[in-house]
């Protein structure tokens, strides 16, 4: 594993690409013998910088859920990150292109913590009758590290997207809050629009065949460091589209259909 002062440096790093919007090169390339450990690691240190600063967590996000992206990046798991308070935005928010990066907008479901949540047994039926609510939600994502090596275009791994907080950088919440019961979550679905244009569509059943599971697999996975999932606190529960390229002016719609729809747009440059 990487020692615990270049984790802390590597953490100072991505924390001055965020605000700086800036890139850092990639992880997985410079240092060839870490391990999916040392990117948690690197992730853990860089919210203890926000921490210090006087934010707080708010949640988690879980990505890689679909079969399909897994399979893409040669994983057989999901991966998280966190969510601090500074990250939420509000529906139909009108977002600074200029303080990001390489955004990319995928659509999901919320789920909204009525009681808190631990495993390590933790189950489908456990998350349900813990979730006060689930509703739509826009996640932005950014690339505080390479995404193709500029030298020899090698594509980033998973140990780099881990580190990079698995890629988060915002949240967007709107449309109904439903109760988790009331219900089909597999059946929902969604049609993802930039400016008017269909450019995906989805099903929920497409995480882990259940979004509901996605939250106990991350429950289960936290229980060994005596982390739970908090009261209060909003979930991601993974995309079940692609990734879409956010570009300056562009308008994002998500329909999730009866459950309504969630927006945001990104200013043009100056």
């Amino acid at each position: 594993m990487l020692d615990s002062e270049l984790i802390s440096d590597i953490a100072r790093q991505l924390d001055a690409a965020e605000q700086d919007a800036s890139q850092i090169g990639q992880l997985s390339l410079a240092h060839p013998d870490m391990q999916m450990a040392d990117s948690y690691a690197i992730q853990n240190a860089w919210l203890q910088i926000k921490l210090n600063r006087g934010l707080t967590v708010r949640g988690h996000k879980i990505g890689l859920t679909s079969r399909a992206m897994q399979q893409a990046v040669g994983i057989d798991e999901p991966d998280y990150g966190f969510l601090t308070n500074d990250m939420f935005l509000d529906d139909a928010a009108q977002i600074d292109t200029a303080r990001l990066i390489e955004p990319r907008i995928e659509a999901e479901l919320a789920f909204i913590m009525a009681e808190d949540l631990s495993g390590p047994d933790c189950t489908l039926h456990d998350v349900l009758e813990a979730t006060a609510y689930v509703t739509p939600a826009l996640e932005l994502l950014d690339a505080r590290i390479q995404r193709s090596d500029p030298a020899n275009g090698r594509r980033r791994t998973v140990l780099d997207t881990v580190a990079d907080n698995a890629a988060n950088s915002a949240i967007i919440c709107g449309g109904l809050m439903v109760r988790p019961m009331d219900i089909d979550l597999r059946r929902a679905s969604v049609i993802a629009l930039r400016n008017g244009i269909v450019e995906e569509t989805g099903v929920a059943a497409g995480v882990l065949n259940h979004p509901a599971n996605g939250i106990a697999w991350l429950a289960n996975r936290l229980a060994p460091w005596g982390v739970s999932l908090k009261k209060g606190q909003v979930i991601l529960s993974g995309s079940f589209i692609r990734p879409i390229d956010a570009r300056a002016g562009d308008t994002f719609t998500a329909d999730y259909g009866p459950l309504g729809t969630v927006s945001c747009h990104f200013s043009a440059r100056a």
